[in-house]
């Protein structure tokens, strides 16, 4: 997991607007978003969330055959952000690579499509990641909560050394829903705004947590720990009180009102979280969404405690409006 070391206030971004800071960040339940720095785009995000997984699970680059970066801010229009990774984490060049985008389920498309070549034996090793510096109008409501992070998940067989979690089941749900679109040649994404709640986030969320658990015949209050996808913190909590979810069923992996929105790489941080802390034998039940729109959910098994990431000794540095705006003009230069 690697997420930039700056920050804004929604309230510093309300005041810009003449907006009350303290309502706005009650209401969307987000308090600051972290910010790229000029140097940070979803390139060099995803470098330094995969070479952590690497380093974490002791497997040397050269063993890993699969290589997949899911996000919607790729650097290059034409010209994989998953080759320049892989050659960057000196993987080995025999790799399947490529490009994923289903906005911000495009981190988990990649968990799935991993897992499945390494179920069939056809790879040893794979890294999925998601990676995003997002892009938000300014004055437009997104600019509250479109955040930059990325995180990465090295998949292999359960019976590696490090194993640390197991997936038992996966499923997607996916619709022609246009909650949320960039045209290529566009630089900030329009929204249908309320429409991106119902029908968007909400009907998937809730269809695809229906399904997983009445397929995987599993009650909600048997799984220890649930993700969401998270635009802000008000959708996952209202799902959460619609399904009766504990706090502690939620919080460990509930991280946007300190970082904002991270996109593809949002649900997946949210599960790194709560790795480091679940115990052994306890159930993690993980909901991407994406605009566009769909879902993917995993039904996951700890094998082990949880294992703390490296502590992250970069001060962290809150930034003026102005200073936000020198920072992102700086980034699309």
């Amino acid at each position: 997991m690697h997420i930039p070391s700056s920050r804004i206030s929604v309230s510093e971004i309300a005041k810009e607007r003449g907006e009350d800071g303290a309502s706005v960040s009650k209401s969307i339940g987000v308090e600051e978003k972290t910010v790229p720095n000029a140097g940070e785009d979803a390139f060099t995000l995803a470098y330094e969330a995969g070479k952590q997984a690497i380093d974490i699970a002791e497997v040397k680059p050269s063993q890993i055959s699969a290589l997949f970066v899911g996000s919607e801010s790729h650097p290059y229009a034409v010209k994989p952000t998953s080759g320049m990774v892989a050659a960057a984490l000196e993987v080995d060049p025999f790799c399947h690579c490529a490009d994923l985008e289903f906005a911000c389920k495009a981190g988990t498309a990649g968990v799935q499509i991993v897992d499945s070549m390494v179920r069939c034996k056809q790879i040893r090793y794979g890294l999925a990641i998601g990676s995003d510096t997002a892009q938000s109008r300014p004055g437009d409501a997104l600019e509250y909560t479109a955040a930059a992070g990325a995180a990465a998940l090295l998949l292999g067989p359960e019976q590696t050394k490090n194993a640390l979690c197991r997936i038992d089941q996966t499923i997607s749900f996916t619709t022609d829903t246009p909650d949320f679109w960039r045209a290529s040649d566009e630089q900030y994404p329009s929204h249908g705004g309320r429409f991106t709640g119902e029908p968007g986030y909400f009907h998937h969320v809730r269809t695809t947590m229906q399904s997983v658990l009445e397929t995987s015949k599993i009650a909600l209050e048997d799984i220890d720990h649930v993700v969401l996808h998270m635009p802000n913190g008000k959708f996952p909590s209202r799902i959460a009180k619609e399904f009766k979810l504990t706090e502690e069923q939620m919080e460990l992996g509930f991280i946007v009102p300190h970082i904002g929105n991270t996109y593809s790489a949002c649900s997946l941080i949210g599960l790194v979280h709560v790795l480091q802390e679940a115990k052994k034998d306890q159930r993690i039940l993980l909901i991407s969404y994406g605009s566009g729109a769909g879902c993917d959910a995993f039904l996951c098994t700890m094998l082990r405690d949880g294992v703390k990431l490296p502590i992250d000794t970069r001060e962290t540095t809150h930034l003026t409006y102005s200073q936000y705006q020198q920072q992102m003009a700086a980034r699309a230069h």
